[in-house]
């Protein structure tokens, strides 16, 4: 979830406080452009990442999903006419994944599984 800066610690004390969930600060040096601060939750086994962004007005939901293999993953989805937007936000260099949106306009990455 992209986060404006005015909302980032209330959402993230709404998460920590409010739901009792853990909240943990991303400490991962590559932590992408344009993302200062980055902290996950655990949904079991689903992580929400908030993220904050200083140049957002309103908050916006991005997805990750994971694949065994990026290149596959993105020809799959080049048949279905889903072509990737990777400058929807810059990656860091070397990571393997692409930026993608739904019909709708939600953005997805689809990255190797750790």
């Amino acid at each position: 979830m992209k986060l404006p800066k005015v909302r980032f610690d209330r959402t993230v004390a709404f998460y920590r406080d409010v739901l009792g969930m853990e909240v943990v600060e991303s400490s991962d040096v590559d932590v992408a452009v344009g993302v200062p601060r980055s902290v996950s939750v655990q949904f079991g086994p689903v992580t929400l990442w908030l993220d904050r962004v200083d140049n957002y007005s309103r908050a916006d939901l991005w997805l990750e999903l994971f694949t065994d293999d990026v290149e596959l993953a993105t020809r799959h989805l080049a048949g279905h006419s889903v072509v990737p937007q990777d400058e929807l936000e810059q990656l860091p260099a070397g990571m393997a994944a692409h930026w993608f949106t739904n019909p709708v306009g939600i953005p997805h990455i689809v990255r190797l599984a750790d």
